[in-house]
């Protein structure tokens, strides 16, 4: 929570709020939006002018009446940097306070040389990214990251990771300040991703909303009245690790009959080599020049999307997996949209068919009348853009009064009072 020490400060932080929310305004809807007096908007909306955090967008197109000039958020005003990585990629994108992507970098991630290295080249690809969008570090309002791993957010730590077993405990957040000087905030990458998606993507901003990534894991982001649902330790959304099989097939977590054990990708891959050894035959090995060991879980969906009957049944079974535990998130949670990843559209429109009729039918029907079930849209840059908007929110979070010092002192020194006592 950002504070202030007075109520103008507070005032200008309403105004920049709700135009970001709602503009372009005129000062008459952002009097009738906040309820400031009109002579308080008109003095704060000059102020915000003439530092360029507003700008004016043109008149209202109103058929009678004077013309009303239009407030927007000036985009430029300054620049985010997102960060998103995991074992395999790292990627930096520079964007303005839209958000759109100015600059982006894409590096194989660099693994051999532990912690030191990774966050060297985090550093570097953040500098690299602001070269490429023409960005001065000094133009910086805030840094996000998307960590591969758990997070804890308030302390601004990466906790662990099941990808890099050497990322323990790493305090991305005060690396990064003392880096670039400005605020920096981490979280989850599934719940970045999920939150672009919700905001500026496929969830349309709504409010109730479950994102599923589907990979070698299967995570969720999961939103309710417009907050993330974080658990008492910041791991809820563990979605890939809730029980949908009977069968006695070991997860990597310990227990048995994981979704993520029978339908992640890697499940998908170990399926197809089963079926192969016993005599199958498919028109993916062709991918991989007939070695079956080489044949990856998305190679199996690809080619079951061109028809082949291997890979085609695996696909289906993976298929009503994922629909069942989506059905019991459905019941849990009561979602107006489920987003999918992108990535899933290889499987085709058919695809997505079988998921909302096999949610419809194991759901509770009132619950999936209007639900919609959806392809993300955001594609490889929603991680990026999910970390930017951490510094965007809190860029825009509508401050709070700092309690006056003599009031601080007044109520401590009666608690010590009544201590004593």
């Amino acid at each position: 929570m950002k504070y202030v020490n007075t109520q103008k400060e507070r005032d200008a932080g309403v105004i920049l709020n709700v135009v970001r929310n709602f503009g372009p305004l005129s000062r008459v809807e952002i009097h009738r939006l906040t309820g400031l007096r009109t002579s308080a908007i008109s003095q704060l909306t000059k102020e915000l002018l003439s530092e360029r955090r507003l700008e004016v967008a043109g008149l209202s197109d109103n058929p009678t009446g004077r013309k009303q000039v239009l407030l927007r958020v000036n985009q430029e005003q300054g620049f985010l940097l997102g960060i998103e990585f995991d074992s395999e990629t790292v990627v930096a994108g520079v964007m303005d306070l839209a958000p759109h992507i100015r600059g982006l970098v894409r590096e194989p991630t660099r693994l051999d040389g532990g912690e030191s290295a990774l966050i060297d080249q985090l550093k570097r690809c953040a500098r690299k990214a602001l070269a490429e969008a023409g960005v001065s570090a000094r133009s910086l309002r805030g840094i996000g990251i998307a960590d591969v791993g758990l997070v804890n957010r308030s302390q601004g730590i990466s906790v662990l990771s099941s990808q890099l077993d050497f990322w323990r405990n790493v305090p991305l957040v005060n690396i990064f300040e003392d880096a670039f000087h400005v605020p920096a905030f981490v979280e989850n990458a599934t719940r970045c991703r999920g939150n672009a998606e919700r905001l500026l993507g496929a969830g349309e901003s709504n409010d109730d909303m479950i994102y599923i990534e589907y990979g070698a894991g299967i995570g969720s982001a999961l939103f309710s009245g417009g907050r993330v649902i974080e658990g008492r330790r910041t791991s809820a959304g563990e979605f890939g690790h809730t029980r949908v099989s009977m069968a006695n097939v070991a997860c990597k977590c310990g227990s048995f009959g994981c979704l993520e054990a029978v339908a992640g990708s890697p499940a998908l891959a170990h399926r197809f080599r089963e079926i192969i050894r016993e005599g199958g035959s498919s028109l993916a090995l062709s991918r991989t020049g007939g070695d079956p060991l080489r044949v990856t879980g998305w190679d199996v969906l690809e080619a079951a999307r061109a028809g082949d009957k291997v890979c085609l049944s695996i696909s289906e079974e993976m298929c009503r997996y994922l629909a069942i535990g989506l059905a019991n998130l459905v019941n849990l949670l009561d979602p107006a949209r489920i987003v999918l990843d992108q990535r899933l559209e290889i499987c085709g429109a058919g695809f997505l068919d079988q998921i909302q009729r096999t949610v419809r039918l194991q759901a509770l029907s009132h619950l999936t009348e209007d639900l919609v079930i959806c392809f993300g849209s955001l594609g490889d840059t929603a991680g990026v853009l999910g970390a930017g908007l951490l510094s965007l929110e809190e860029l825009f979070t509508i401050p709070e009064l700092k309690t006056p010092q003599h009031l601080r002192e007044g109520a401590s020194g009666r608690m010590k009072l009544t201590a004593d006592h």
